[in-house]
């Protein structure tokens, strides 16, 4: 399985250098990975570095809680698009969920995709936060919400696993007959894993161990 065309190679820590961040677009262009993904204010040095390939520029909003108000995540993205973003990853409202206001968790997608226009957005649901319940209520909003994809974590849980095998699975059976896709992400580290990721329908694979992965057989 040829797993670049999966990876979107992540940079998301807070302490991440300029060195580091070139780092991980040269290595995207020498893997040739589907993507990258990066804070905000990478993004447009991200774009022009990565000019004349295929590589899309993948970026966060409302990253990692999803707690501020949905016309900043608004913000937040469209200013990322005119920067350059190929696609925009938002963090879900887990309070107004788990609190089951699901009128304001629609609310709150729906905000940010008609600020993505015709760009792709991909919903980061934090799995580790939620029950199987809670996991097939999120799809089922964001398919709703007219949005891209159901993604599965951050990947900042303090003692969360990030991606499982199970909750891919799980989403997978709830989104199967729609036109939303799934990207898993958090604690991606090995080969193995991230192929029965892809195996349980996952069709993104967010992660900062891309080269690992592609070099591990």
């Amino acid at each position: 399985m040829e797993l670049n065309q999966y990876i979107e190679h992540t940079l998301l820590k807070q302490d991440a250098t300029k060195e580091e961040l070139i780092k991980l677009l040269d290595e995207a262009k020498k893997y040739n990975f589907l993507g990258v993904c990066v804070n905000g204010c990478n993004v447009q040095f991200a774009k022009e570095y990565l000019k004349g390939t295929d590589i899309k520029v993948v970026t966060v909003v409302g990253f990692p809680l999803g707690a501020c108000k949905s016309e900043v995540k608004a913000f937040e993205a469209q200013k990322a698009l005119e920067d350059g973003a190929d696609e925009v990853d938002m963090v879900i409202n887990v309070q107004s969920l788990k609190d089951k206001n699901y009128d304001y968790t629609l609310k709150d997608i729906s905000i940010v995709k008609k600020a993505c226009i015709n760009k792709p957005l991909k919903v980061i649901i934090e799995t580790d936060l939620l029950t199987k319940d809670e996991i097939i209520k999120a799809c089922e909003i964001i398919v709703n919400s007219g949005a891209d994809f159901a993604k599965t974590s951050t990947g900042f849980v303090k003692n969360g696993v990030g991606a499982k095998i199970e909750d891919v699975q799980l989403m997978y059976e709830t989104l199967k007959n729609t036109n939303v896709k799934i990207k898993a992400s958090g604690g991606i580290k090995d080969r193995e894993k991230a192929i029965n990721l892809i195996k349980a329908g996952a069709v993104r694979l967010g992660t900062s161990s891309g080269v690992k992965l592609t070099e591990t057989f």
